[in-house]
């Protein structure tokens, strides 16, 4: 699905020099680089305040952390996402509110948020889900007219630029009050173990988000508020430095690789390409199809014997999980994709080759 060493040998003699820095420097933990990338990255969104900390899921829960949020308040997520989304707002003791997507761009649907709205609605967390932006004007409307907390999941989606009504572009997971990232090696921009990152506009709250990736700490020793233990090391920050310089080139290349295969499978009838917003830039995280003549796991063991990868995000909605069931809740669009979605292999190395080769396999797919 992914070629992380071809990626890591065009850029090896970077990566290498980056990470000898950081051996011989010795300054493992919030070392310089680490404040170097933080710096970088900010710039890169034109947002004033990046907080690294140890992974993508730690993001969300120090985000969630930040808001002096109540046992039982309520947490509105899509069910068609990661499981890490709705994980942490459990282990706060919140509560989850799961609602159904726009069954074209697969994101957060607004009139389903807007019919899970009541008085406990502390927060919304859409998710960017495979590379391009939720409708972020009607949701921060919404918000705003609800005194709501906005916080965007967006791991899969760095570097995509949403455009409101108005024309003003606006980097992904700087809309919201708080964004979110991960580093983890498969993103877009991934680094070589775990890593992620909170960004906000806020300085009293980036103040207080960098407190508690750090134990609480306001300084050593001085533990003003309740925190975590979680840091983004300097190699991984040194790798992420470098990386970060070529994450526009990757994210081109991700974008020409899915409009090569827009085009050649287009006239596969029981195909249905992905949905481009029209407010959104697409960044192609993920190369997602629909399985319309509902054979969707024959055609998986298909391209598996023709020893070609492809990948089911997401299987099973949330509320269907067994840790978060919910007992007649029926969300007919998360329902119907994670019964016909099929990822292919995208990722910015990949040659035309390679995917005239699964372009084939799949068009000889008999139904």
């Amino acid at each position: 699905m992914i070629n992380l060493r071809r990626q890591y040998l065009n850029i090896k003699g970077e990566i290498d020099k980056a990470i000898d820095s950081v051996l011989n420097s010795t300054q493992y933990i919030k070392g310089p680089i680490v404040t170097e990338f933080e710096s970088n990255l900010a710039n890169y969104l034109n947002i004033e305040h990046v907080i690294s900390c140890a992974n993508g899921t730690d993001a969300l829960q120090i985000a969630l952390m930040s808001l002096d949020l109540n046992e039982g308040d309520e947490v509105i997520v899509p069910s068609f996402t990661y499981v890490a989304t709705a994980e942490v707002i459990a282990l706060l003791n919140l509560k989850p509110v799961m609602v159904d997507v726009d069954i074209s761009t697969f994101n957060i649907a607004v009139d389903s948020i807007k019919e899970a709205i009541t008085e406990n609605t502390k927060v919304i967390i859409p998710v960017h889900l495979f590379g391009q932006c939720c409708d972020m004007e009607q949701i921060m409307e919404l918000a705003k007219s609800n005194n709501i907390w906005v916080i965007e999941d967006n791991a899969q989606a760095i570097g995509s630029v949403y455009q409101d009504s108005e024309g003003k572009k606006y980097n992904t997971g700087t809309i919201g009050d708080i964004g979110c990232t991960s580093f983890f090696p498969s993103k877009n921009l991934g680094c070589y173990g775990d890593g992620g990152a909170i960004f906000c506009k806020d300085s009293d709250l980036a103040r207080r988000i960098r407190m508690i990736t750090n134990h609480g700490q306001s300084k050593k020793y001085h533990h003003d508020i309740v925190g975590c233990n979680s840091r983004l090391d300097s190699i991984q920050a040194a790798i992420l430095n470098v990386k970060l310089n070529y994450l526009d080139e990757y994210n081109e290349a991700r974008s020409n690789a899915a409009e090569y295969y827009n085009e050649q499978l287009s006239d596969i009838k029981f195909l249905k390409n992905p949905t481009e917003s029209t407010y959104s830039t697409h960044v192609y995280h993920q190369y997602t199809l629909q399985v319309l003549n509902g054979k969707r796991d024959q055609l998986i063991d298909y391209l598996t014997k023709c020893q070609f990868p492809s990948a089911i995000y997401y299987p099973i909605p949330l509320y269907q999980q067994k840790a978060y069931f919910k007992q007649g809740l029926q969300h007919k669009n998360s329902d119907y994709l994670c019964k016909s979605v099929l990822s292919i292999p995208i990722y910015p190395e990949i040659t035309k080759k390679y995917q005239d080769e699964i372009i084939l396999k799949l068009s000889k797919f008999e139904i």
